[in-house]
């Protein structure tokens, strides 16, 4: 038995010391952490349980019988996080260049599959060169059984991926099912093909950062959601996310302890939208004004600025926040924004979190790579989650709700509860200027003084269609309130809603226009 008990501690001192010292002083000159040092940071003090620490590769062929590490360089088990429980595991690369073996794909399945019969979040640190070359089809075989539990734990466990060093060619479409991408500023990369590749195949010259960094991803292609200056502030940023998410889909979102008054007013929001329709404003000074203690985590704040989305709490329940923002293309919904909007409104719609909206929307955004690109399918998406979603939703339009964008954008007639309007609000097919020169062409063009009338019918059109009160009067505005009073409405609302029931037909799935 005291054999038995020292062979345990050997093996696991072999686990935990992973490919050894030297190559941690590597990760660490590199500005990375090792895979045990990014769980205790992630995961509350003393709370992490290793899972399957003594898990040894299969791999029989090329020397590999004689390169033997416990645990075979993924280290998996469960922790907390502000005391919830969370399934983790995290590659490291000190160990064959954190390459997915038979055995760790393994191990990766099984933790996924704990966090599934036990309803919590699945955290992956990913931090690896790709499939372990020497062991073939087993390896990829390993990727696939990973993607299948990534889809179906989709919309059942909130799925969070942080990229931390490398993650190339197969092993990227595993984060890419996953809720919420995280990068590391400079240390971390995502591509299918390398630049090596791609300068053999299309001889183009491209830098891996340039290719696959995380400002790349952050900015240009939306893969990656959240941008962190290195590795401590990733996790930091992973543990901020959970306070607004629940453990599953089953749950209601976590309830935060409020000092903010639900009856606050705040003066400063009655002079944040301008008089001038063609003016810009910064949406975020509503939110910031809105929300518990001005307290915004924003997603995806770097790619698709004319769309802003995340989390906040009003009287201490979580809520997503979708806005357009005037300051960015006027606001105009566009492929990116839409996408992106639609995919954060049906994840709060999956996890129980309620939706709220508001509106400052000119239309899509007009040109031929806007077309040619396919802004109807795209632009649809957004429609389709907007529709789907059952959780509550409250929308708040706070100047231009015009056209095709004003139904999309969590109108009544889409199933939203509570609709609310500023004074401010114009809700028409389009712009006053440019309905006026389609109904009055010839009137104007025959005036003497073409640009007096022009000027007197666009008033006028404003006064009969562009205000909030003609939607009103047929109740698609359920109220049009001072903008000091949006924090209450939208708590008095919340309230409400808070019992909300709603159904869809019955199917197997929707066929969403991808």
């Amino acid at each position: 038995m005291i054999n038995r008990l020292e062979e345990v501690r050997r093996r696991h001192a072999n686990a935990e010391a992973g490919g050894g010292e030297e190559r941690r002083r590597r990760q660490h000159k590199e500005g990375k952490l090792s895979a045990r040092e990014r769980l205790e940071l992630l995961l509350d003090e003393g709370s992490f349980q290793e899972l399957d620490k003594l898990v040894r590769h299969r791999c029989r062929d090329f020397g590999m019988e004689e390169q033997v590490i416990e645990g075979d360089g993924f280290v998996t088990g469960w922790g907390s996080v502000h005391g919830r429980t969370v399934c983790v595991f995290a590659q490291d690369f000190t160990v064959f260049g954190g390459s997915l073996s038979e055995a760790n794909a393994q191990k990766i399945c099984k933790v996924m599959d704990l966090a599934m019969k036990t309803g919590c979040p699945v955290i992956g640190l990913n931090d690896s060169g790709g499939a372990r070359i020497q062991e073939g089809v087993a390896s990829l075989g390993g990727y696939a059984d990973i993607f299948l539990r990534n889809t179906l734990a989709s919309g059942v466990v909130p799925q969070i991926s942080a990229i931390m060093g490398a993650c190339a060619g197969g092993a990227v479409y595993s984060p890419a099912i996953t809720d919420f991408v995280f990068m590391v500023d400079k240390t971390s990369n995502m591509f299918v093909t390398g630049p090596d590749v791609i300068r053999t195949v299309t001889h183009e010259e491209v830098t891996k950062e340039e290719l696959g960094g995380a400002l790349t991803h952050n900015t240009r292609s939306g893969v990656a959601h959240f941008l962190a200056a290195d590795d401590a502030e990733c996790l930091r940023m992973i543990r901020e996310l959970l306070r607004y998410i629940p453990q599953n889909n089953q749950d209601p979102p976590p309830r935060a302890a409020c000092t903010d008054p639900a009856d606050r007013m705040d003066p400063r929001l009655d002079s944040i939208v301008p008089a001038e329709s063609n003016v810009p404003y910064d949406i975020k000074d509503i939110i910031h004004a809105v929300v518990d203690l001005g307290a915004f985590f924003e997603v995806q704040e770097h790619f698709a600025q004319n769309i802003v989305v995340g989390f906040a709490h009003l009287d201490g329940r979580p809520v997503g926040i979708v806005a357009n923002q005037p300051a960015f293309l006027a606001g105009c919904l566009d492929i990116n924004s839409s996408v992106k909007g639609a995919r954060f409104v049906r994840f709060c719609d999956a996890f129980n979190i309620p939706i709220v909206t508001f509106e400052d929307v000119p239309g899509f955004l007009p040109g031929t790579e806007q077309e040619f690109g396919g802004i109807i399918r795209h632009g649809a998406k957004l429609l389709y989650a907007y529709c789907e979603a059952t959780v509550p939703k409250i929308t708040v339009i706070t100047r231009k709700a015009y056209g095709g964008a004003y139904c999309v954008m969590g109108s009544k007639h889409i199933r939203t509860d509570i609709n609310l309007a500023y004074p401010t609000a114009e809700i028409a097919v389009m712009g006053a200027e440019g309905a006026v020169n389609i109904l009055y062409r010839r009137e104007i063009g025959g005036a003497a003084d073409a640009e007096g009338v022009r000027q007197s019918k666009i008033e006028e059109y404003k006064d009969r269609f562009a205000n909030p009160f003609v939607a009103a009067e047929r109740g698609f505005i359920d109220d049009v309130i001072e903008p000091r009073e949006t924090r209450p409405r939208l708590i008095e609302a919340l309230r409400v809603l808070e019992t909300k029931v709603d159904t869809m037909p019955r199917k197997k799935h929707g066929n969403i226009p991808l």
